[in-house]
């Protein structure tokens, strides 16, 4: 049987066909010389990732859940013995059976042609370190820098940043590999670069970049365009032309609300390649239950264009840029259990947090909010179906 009907409670339901992914993944690149080999790329794959939406994370608990069920996937995929492979052989998997750049490009691949999408504007991107690669007595590890779509929760594209190098000399080499026009890119303040605003803008998209410290002559210009003109007696100074937004949310029991002001940079005083609009970020969160609250001020330039609509978006891109922490790295690390997981290999840590990436980006098409529960509802639904077909 090759279907799972997911409940995300609507009229609908959601479908994952099982037995298409196994085909698909059976397209992956496999580099083993082919001897001795018990399992295909697709059924290791496949296990894998079903071992994984089922709330395993480590090759221990993999090779155990798929060993209660070996009779039942030997049935499911039709496979020609009892698909029961054992930690070692999910750990090779990882270390040296699979390309990363080729698993990429088949998962990706495969949801666009499965669930569509992947033409939304806002392109985020943002490094993370995976902490079970931290040698002992050592402070830094495999790190990676991705390109993520968070209206649809896809990572486009995901490389490692050499030992040597940093998140600024690896971001061109990123955006290099996309298709930018027509979009938007956004970054923390590190990215805000000339050289990495230059290749955005090559590449026929534009640039949205938050201004701090690391850049304090830029953020003084910018703070200049919203302070307050000092009038001389006699004289008038027109004010700046200028849109605002605002928006307030309550959620957790926390109630927020930002504001955002755009100013056009109409005369080029930034002195900085191809921005046009200059912006205001003000946050004031409070927690009624707890009586605290908090304000911070957050600057920012952007190569878009200024029109009357401009400050209502960039309002909702930055603060859907800050979902590549929320939505992608916080659900690797603690759901999926990433930084948990000890791994000494490069590739190995590159081929995980892409089926990580994988299993983010498909509990999300599938319809849910919440990674945790999706995996609770996916066990129950694939236990369900393999063990009444016995």
């Amino acid at each position: 049987m090759d279907y799972i009907t997911i409940d995300v409670g609507n009229d609908e339901g959601r479908l994952l066909n099982i037995g298409e992914l196994h085909n698909v993944l059976e397209q992956v690149p496999d580099n083993r010389d082919g001897k001795g080999m018990r399992y295909t790329i697709g059924i290791l794959l496949i296990v894998f990732i079903l071992a994984k939406l089922c709330g395993e994370n480590t090759p221990y608990g993999m090779a155990e859940w798929a060993k209660m069920r070996a009779a039942e996937l030997q049935n499911l995929f039709g496979y020609h013995r009892m698909v029961q492979p054992s930690n070692k052989t999910l750990q090779r998997l990882t270390d040296t059976t699979l390309e990363d750049r080729a698993l990429q490009k088949t998962i990706r691949h495969y949801l666009h042609q499965k669930y569509g999408g992947q033409q939304s504007i806002l392109v985020t991107i943002d490094g993370k370190t995976l902490r079970g690669t931290i040698p002992k007595g050592k402070t830094r590890g495999v790190h990676l820098l991705a390109a993520y779509l968070p209206e649809e929760g896809l990572v486009l594209l995901q490389i490692e940043v050499q030992h040597k190098e940093n998140e600024i000399v690896a971001a061109p080499v990123l955006l290099q590999e996309l298709d930018l026009k027509g979009r938007v890119v956004s970054g923390d303040a590190m990215f805000t670069q000339r050289d990495i605003s230059v290749a955005v803008l090559a590449q026929g998209g534009d640039y949205l970049w938050f201004v701090k410290d690391n850049q304090k002559t830029v953020r003084e210009d910018v703070e200049r365009f919203f302070q307050e003109v000092e009038h001389a007696p006699g004289w008038y100074v027109e004010p700046l032309t200028q849109v605002v937004a605002e928006e307030t949310c309550k959620q957790s029991g926390r109630i927020e609300t930002r504001r955002l002001t755009a100013i056009p940079d109409e005369h080029n005083y930034l002195n900085w390649p191809g921005v046009n609009t200059v912006f205001k970020l003000e946050r004031h969160v409070c927690r009624p239950a707890k009586g605290d609250e908090w304000s911070e001020v957050v600057f920012g330039i952007s190569s878009l264009s200024f029109t009357t609509t401009i400050a209502r978006q960039l309002l909702t891109w930055t603060r859907q840029h800050w979902a590549i922490e929320n939505r992608l790295h916080y659900r690797r690390d603690v759901t999926l259990g990433e930084d948990a997981t000890r791994m000494k290999e490069t590739h190995q840590a590159q081929v995980v947090a892409t089926i990580n990436n994988f299993i983010v980006a498909l509990a999300n098409y599938l319809g849910f909010s919440n990674l945790a529960s999706a995996r609770r509802v996916f066990q129950a639904r694939f236990d369900a179906l393999i063990f009444s077909a016995t």
